[in-house]
């Protein structure tokens, strides 16, 4: 198969796309990035990346990183405390409900919503005490890319808009689901998703949930057991309350962040990373979410 002429390919059917939806304006350093912007990388279990678009500008990572930051927290033994803390069900809410938390008590419905990810947070807070250094120095041995950082621009104007999320972590704190003083927590959640990342970046680092938990350098990260379940929450929970509509165009893992991106996993063969800033009314990208669905079509790859 001829990747870097299918990842073309894939550029031009969605070109009318490109534009489509609206950037994260809730944030306003997200607001002015252009929505028509668009790149796509392929990484495979062998190291291999290709690419096409604007596959290697920086974009920030947003909720993706919740991928990463749950991982970190199984790798470190966190498992069954974990689990007693946030659910593992879809929400069908918007990922900021306080609604849906206020009925299930302070236990969020699962760890890539935003109370599900402080809690995951709060967590890698308690194994690793700087949980965004914890982060980074894994994005940078897995992507290869020793200059990740985070977007301090990013990071402030999410910090100074962050009302929403300063309700949720409360409110879990008000139930007792919170280990760590809320400032620390809220401050290492908003640098955690303002870490910069490309599409190549993001590609490489995802490979161990393709590689079922084997890390770039051949150890295991997480068990076979622990990536099934991380792949698994991906699919069911990963693209917000969109999921099963993600699940019925593009059929393999993904997760998806305001900033555009979205990283999908092929189990066993491969990790997809698709960046494009206009967004749905669901907070998924327009033109990503067409990308990869194209790109399992076009392949006949997908977990169904």
């Amino acid at each position: 198969m001829d990747l870097d002429r299918l990842l073309g390919r894939i550029v031009d059917e969605v070109a009318p796309l490109r534009g489509a939806g609206s950037a994260a304006d809730y944030i306003p350093a997200l607001a002015r990035v252009d929505p028509g912007r668009f790149g796509i990388a392929f990484a495979d279990l062998e190291g291999r990346v290709h690419g096409a678009g604007e596959w290697e500008a920086p974009f920030s990572a947003q909720s993706i990183s919740k991928v990463f930051t749950l991982a970190l927290v199984l790798a470190g033994g966190g498992d069954e405390s974990l689990w007693r803390r946030v659910g593992r069900e879809p929400s069908g809410n918007a990922f900021n409900s306080l609604v849906q938390l206020e009925h299930e008590r302070g236990i969020p419905r699962n760890p890539f919503i935003n109370a599900g990810a402080l809690t995951v947070t709060d967590e890698l807070v308690s194994l690793a005490g700087d949980a965004t250094g914890e982060l980074l120095a894994f994005l940078r041995a897995e992507s290869g890319n020793p200059d990740l950082r985070v977007d301090e621009e990013v990071a402030a104007s999410e910090a100074a808009h962050g009302d929403r999320n300063l309700a949720l972590t409360h409110f879990m704190a008000s139930y007792g689901n919170m280990r760590n003083p809320v400032a620390t927590v809220l401050d290492q959640y908003v640098r955690q998703c303002s870490i910069e990342m490309s599409c190549r970046d993001l590609a490489r680092a995802g490979l161990f949930l393709a590689a079922h938990g084997v890390r770039r350098d051949g150890s295991e990260l997480v068990t076979r057991r622990q990536a099934k379940r991380i792949n698994a929450i991906m699919l069911t929970c990963g693209t917000y309350d969109a999921a099963g509509d993600f699940a019925y165009r593009v059929g393999v893992p993904g997760k998806s962040g305001v900033g555009g991106g979205i990283l999908a996993i092929v189990p066993g063969r491969c990790a997809v990373a698709v960046w494009s800033p206009g967004l749905d009314e669901r907070g998924n990208s327009v033109a990503g979410v067409a990308a990869l669905d194209h790109f399992t079509t076009l392949t006949g790859w997908s977990v169904f």
